[in-house]
């Protein structure tokens, strides 16, 4: 009887840490309220690689917003994605956006550059100017056989 007691008691301490670890993950990352407090803009990437929700979306290496959805559109066959801005930060119509790689071994965030527009991004507008995300290993291996083949080409050729 007392090993049963011990036992249940052990189990109500692990579902206790269990649920305060899930407390203190979603007070720490901000999942809880990713977008909820800010407008809403879309943009088309040919290529959304890397993106998750919640994926972080910076101006000025300066987190401004996240990502809150991304789907791919049918008719295009882009990925478009949905950022939560911040309500402090106002956006020209003509701001870029492009997915870029956080660190050698890190994830992408989405970097938004300012225009120079006088105007600016409405609730639920869209950034028209878009770069998605580039493959590090494509670029590399395009690299290496490029390489291969200019030295292929420079071999003189053997006497007859």
């Amino acid at each position: 009887m007392r090993r049963n007691i011990i036992e249940t008691v052990m189990g109500g301490v692990v579902l206790f840490i269990a649920v305060a670890f899930v407390v203190f993950v979603f007070r720490t990352t901000s999942l809880s309220n990713a977008g909820s407090d800010g407008y809403h803009v879309q943009v088309s990437f040919d290529d959304a690689s890397g993106l998750t929700t919640g994926t972080d979306v910076r101006m000025a290496g300066v987190k401004i917003g996240t990502v809150t959805a991304q789907r791919l559109n049918p008719d295009t066959y882009f990925a478009e994605v949905t950022l939560g801005i911040s309500n402090t930060v106002r956006l020209p119509s003509d701001s870029s956006a492009r997915i870029i790689p956080d660190g050698l071994l890190g994830g992408n965030y989405v970097a938004l550059e300012p225009g120079g527009a006088d105007d600016y991004i409405a609730d639920g507008g869209a950034i028209q100017f878009a770069q998605g995300s580039i493959n590090v290993v494509d670029l590399l291996g395009r690299f290496i056989f490029s390489a291969a083949d200019a030295a292929s080409d420079q071999t003189p050729d053997a006497p007859q």
